[in-house]
C-alpha cells in the first residue's frame, strides 16, 4: 500500500524531517501458528505491521492493516507491548520515528494471500521456527506469545 495521504501532506511541510508517528503489529495467530509474509519492499519476513491513522483507535488499525494487506478477519485480544523503534530513514531520506504497539490477535476467518501488494508468501509459521524473523520483529512475535494473560511489557529506562 502507498504512503498514507496524511504522511504525505505532513512531508510537503517538514521535508525529510523525523516524523513522530503511531505504528501498529498484529501477531496473528491460528492454532498455534503465526502468520507471516515477505515484505515486498525488503523481502524481509514479518507479522502485519502498519500506521494508524489520525484519529483511528490502534487496534482498529490492527484489525484493518491485517485485512488489507492479507484478506483475514481477526479479533484483536490484547496489548502485548509499546515500545520506541529505533529511527527508520528510507531510501529518499525520509525519516520517522514509531512508537509501536504490539497487539496479540486471533485469526476469524480468511485464507491470507497478498491482498494489496505489501506482503508476498504469506502462510502459518511454528513460532518455534523463527531464524528467518529478523530481531525486531522476532521480539514482537516473542513477546506477544509469552503476554499471556499477564500485562502488556513496557520498555522503561
Amino acid at each position: 500500500m502507498p504512503t498514507p495521504d496524511f504522511i504525505l501532506e505532513l512531508r510537503r511541510h517538514v521535508g525529510t524531517a523525523p516524523l513522530p508517528l503511531v505504528g501498529v503489529t498484529a501477531v496473528i495467530l491460528r492454532e498455534g501458528r503465526v502468520l507471516l509474509g515477505r515484505r515486498s519492499d525488503t523481502g524481509a519476513l514479518t507479522p502485519i505491521t502498519g500506521i494508524v491513522d489520525p484519529g483511528e483507535e490502534p487496534a482498529v488499525a490492527a484489525a484493518r492493516e491485517a485485512h488489507e494487506e492479507a484478506d483475514v478477519r481477526i479479533r484483536v485480544d490484547r496489548l502485548a507491548w509499546v515500545h520506541q523503534v529505533p529511527r527508520v530513514t528510507y531510501a529518499n531520506g525520509d525519516r520517522a520515528d514509531y512508537l509501536d504497539l504490539t497487539f496479540r490477535c486471533t485469526w476469524l476467518t480468511g485464507e491470507p494471500f497478498a491482498a494489496d501488494g505489501e506482503m508476498t508468501d504469506l502462510g502459518w509459521h511454528h513460532p518455534a521456527d523463527l531464524r528467518a524473523v529478523g530481531g525486531e520483529h522476532r521480539r514482537r512475535i516473542e513477546t506477544a506469545l509469552a503476554v499471556g494473560d499477564g500485562p502488556a511489557r513496557f520498555e522503561v529506562g
